[in-house]
């Protein structure tokens, strides 16, 4: 009934060829652009790489994170979901504790959300792993919060929390508070679990050679 690509090679080298013709990535330093590439894949918006911020040598910090088998942390299941496991280069875990049986009480004592309450969690797994945040804006604040009072720190932040409510500002947050840790983000409402994933996938494919 429908004439369509059905080769899901062609769909997939057609489609990056025809990003890379009408996306802008000139702006940006030469081993950003296959993270850029993958945003921009993974929402259909050219024009978001006007609005990529990051910080240090983000793409070196990830890949070596992954080479010495630390681990990813993932504020929802979503974000784990669209990560590459089978190509992760050192069996390196995939965690996610929103559903952890401890989360929702830690959420009620600390009056906040399950997310942000997760992220609490995370400090016996979060030094020199890669953070990524794909949903909440809550659980971003908080890493920050607890970076603040001297937690571990991890060794890259994706930071894509989406929505109209705290979303711009969690990330414009990260760009401000991140400090010397190094990270990538999107400014504004748009974001997400597939460019969370995205942006881990693009490490992962070798973003960083």
């Amino acid at each position: 009934m429908f004439n369509y690509i059905r080769d899901p090679r062609e769909i997939y080298n057609r489609s990056f060829e025809t990003l890379r013709e009408i996306t802008d990535t000139s702006h940006l330093p030469e081993r950003l652009v296959p993270v850029a590439e993958r945003l921009v894949h993974a929402c259909g918006i050219p024009e978001i790489t006007d609005e990529i911020a990051w910080s240090g040598d983000p793409v070196s910090a990830g890949s070596t994170a992954l080479a010495n088998g630390k681990p990813i942390l993932v504020d929802t299941q979503m974000v784990g979901a669209g990560i590459m496991r089978a190509r992760l280069p050192s069996l390196n875990e995939v965690v996610c504790l929103l559903h952890d049986p401890r989360t929702s009480d830690l959420a009620v004592s600390n009056q906040t959300t399950r997310s942000a309450a997760a992220i609490d969690l995370w400090l016996d797994h979060i030094e020199g792993a890669i953070a990524v945040f794909g949903n909440a804006p809550t659980a971003l604040f908080r890493l920050l919060e607890l970076l603040k009072e001297g937690s571990p720190k991890p060794a890259l932040i994706l930071g894509f929390p989406v929505g109209f409510i705290g979303a711009a500002e969690s990330k414009e947050a990260l760009i401000q508070y991140a400090g010397e840790i190094p990270f990538i983000t999107l400014r504004g409402r748009l974001g997400g679990s597939a460019m969370a994933a995205a942006s881990v996938n693009a490490l992962i494919l070798g973003a960083f050679k």
